[in-house]
């Protein structure tokens, strides 16, 4: 199944509000397919993606229960908190298209990102990545609807929602001018994840044969309309 990403020539701000106007027009994901390593607890994940010529915008909303969210430095490891998170591979046809950049952020707003061109995993990290610097982090703009630090743990049942925008001049960084968007596929995944909480969960828009998101290989497909 492809995702068509919609069009808008303006992006409005960053609110996270799920039930803003421009939100109607994008089609829904659900990020719904649970590694058996989970606890019980399944929280019901949506997202939402729309682009401009300037860059791609997403918003997650999330049905949760048991959050934390304790990590506030970007490159922190976001994914042990009530975390969401997008993988982008913008040229998967390209004969040096493994590359693809992780963006994972905490329920907080804190920012993880990493360009990987090559996943398999060493000591310090990946065989082949590169961090995204502050500054390039900068850029990636995101906005929760959670406080800045949830501790200790938000037992009861809780709905959040976060957004982000991703410039298109941060992934050129990596792979290249992208050149005209509209008709272009590229390859992504979806997450939801809660490592150490008390109910941590792992859970994919795409499914992965085993408890690891960086497997390219797996990630499906969204076209630009």
């Amino acid at each position: 199944m492809q995702y068509v990403i919609r069009y808008l020539e303006t992006l409005p701000p960053v609110t996270a509000d799920w039930h803003a106007s421009h939100w109607q027009t994008a089609d829904v994901m659900s990020i719904d397919q649970f590694r058996r390593e989970s606890s019980h607890h399944r929280p019901i994940t949506q997202a939402k993606l729309l682009y401009s010529e300037q860059g791609v915008q997403g918003i997650f909303k999330v049905q949760d229960r048991y959050v934390r969210c304790v990590t506030t430095q970007f490159q922190d490891m976001v994914c042990n908190d009530s975390c969401v998170e997008i993988f982008l591979q913008p040229k998967p046809q390209a004969s040096d298209g493994n590359g693809y950049i992780s963006v994972e952020m905490s329920g907080n707003g804190t920012l993880l990102s990493y360009y990987i061109t090559d996943a398999e995993r060493t000591a310090d990290g990946f065989k082949a990545f590169s961090k995204l610097t502050p500054e390039q982090g900068q850029q990636i703009r995101v906005q929760s609807t959670l406080p800045a630090v949830v501790e200790p743990e938000i037992t009861e049942p809780t709905e959040w929602c976060l957004e982000f925008f991703i410039p298109f001049s941060v992934l050129e960084a990596y792979v290249g001018k992208l050149g005209q968007l509209s008709g272009q596929t590229w390859r992504i995944n979806l997450f939801k994840c809660a490592d150490q909480t008390s109910h941590p969960h792992w859970a994919s828009w795409q499914p992965v044969p085993e408890l690891n998101f960086h497997m390219p290989d797996t990630f499906g497909w969204v076209r630009f309309e």
